[in-house]
């Protein structure tokens, strides 16, 4: 039984001896946590270093790099390196796959990661993140092709992220529950905090940047509409609606008390398929959503079942509440 306050630690060796996670995958996992631990002392620290501007370098998304994307980036490697099963590193922020065997084995791990979500947010002092993935291959890949790390969101073992607010968060599934955890200064350990976190099925809040109103399509803006009439509405309820520009900020205000999160494909980006990312943002994030009993769609399909093109492949995204997503995907359905 998960006992509030426990460590990271003890949580991981509970589903090692309860649940069959492997030796391999706690030690990978501690490290992660170690890696959000130091990027959120580098976020904390980053006035007094000179960290908080850009690096004057974009990544492969054509993005002005933040000083501490880079450091995030490279903290990430660092600590994700030390596991001799990972084949291979994806991340936002570099347009190569970072291999690192050139022979894989059945059971490696692939591991996706955004290494500082929000960033643009780092100068006005509001909460950013890191989100990462877990995947498990099969069989031996192709390590002299990058295509060989296009893998759909369903076979993800393990995903997270870690919020750098006023305090620091660590939220993880292993494939059963979400479970979240504050790091707990002077100690140095994240403590079971939030334990079975679930995102309520029906909703009275919901986050877009409404700004984008004149770009989105006909189910969005019905949508939209719909949440803004209120009581006076089709919906008979008012609606709050919540944007931090930070992924990883809105979505664990969801998993905390319910909403839903809205980034669609409108006239502004459907060149590249959407704005956020599928391996390394979407689908890390709808797995968590799904295992607290929400939903994750593109407004046509699920999302962990979007078969991936490009390890930077852009998607539209809606997750949160079951019946909220439900009722979006209807809109889409009837358009």
């Amino acid at each position: 039984m998960l006992e509030t306050n426990m460590t990271f630690r003890q949580f991981l060796l509970h589903d090692y001896r309860n649940e069959g996670l492997e030796k391999d995958l706690v030690f990978l996992l501690e490290d992660i946590a170690t890696a959000c631990a130091i990027i959120s002392n580098h976020v904390r620290d980053g006035a007094f270093k000179g960290n908080l501007g850009v690096a004057g370098s974009t990544n492969i998304q054509g993005e002005d790099q933040k000083q501490l994307d880079v450091i995030a980036d490279e903290e990430f490697i660092r600590h994700c390196s030390n596991c001799s099963r990972v084949a291979a590193l994806v991340s936002e922020e570099v347009d190569e796959v970072h291999w690192l065997k050139k022979e894989t084995k059945a059971g490696d791990y692939i591991v996706y990661f955004d290494p500082l979500d929000g960033s643009s947010n780092l100068d006005v002092n509001l909460s950013v993140g890191s989100i990462f993935s877990i995947v498990q291959i099969a069989e031996p890949i192709d390590t002299s092709t990058d295509a060989s790390v296009l893998i759909k969101g369903s076979k993800q073992i393990c995903a997270g992220y870690s919020v750098y607010g006023p305090s620091t968060s660590l939220v993880i599934t292993t494939g059963h529950s979400v479970n979240g955890f504050t790091h707990q200064q002077g100690t140095g350990e994240f403590r079971l905090t939030f334990k079975d976190m679930t995102i309520p099925e029906t909703t009275s809040e919901f986050a877009i940047n409404a700004s984008r109103y004149r770009l989105w399509d006909e189910p969005i803006r019905a949508y939209f509409d719909e949440c803004l009439a209120g009581v006076d509405g089709a919906r008979g309820s008012n609606t709050n609606m919540r944007w931090t520009a930070s992924m990883v900020a809105d979505i664990h205000r969801i998993l905390t008390r319910g909403g839903v999160f809205l980034y669609p494909m409108d006239e502004g980006n459907r060149a590249t398929g959407g704005k956020l990312r599928l391996m390394y943002e979407a689908n890390p994030m709808g797995f968590i959503v799904e295992q607290a009993g929400g939903s994750a769609s593109t407004g046509t399909q699920r999302i962990l079942d979007v078969t991936p093109t490009s390890h930077h492949q852009r998607v539209p995204v809606i997750m949160g509440s079951k019946d909220e997503v439900a009722r979006i995907d209807a809109f889409h359905g009837k358009s």
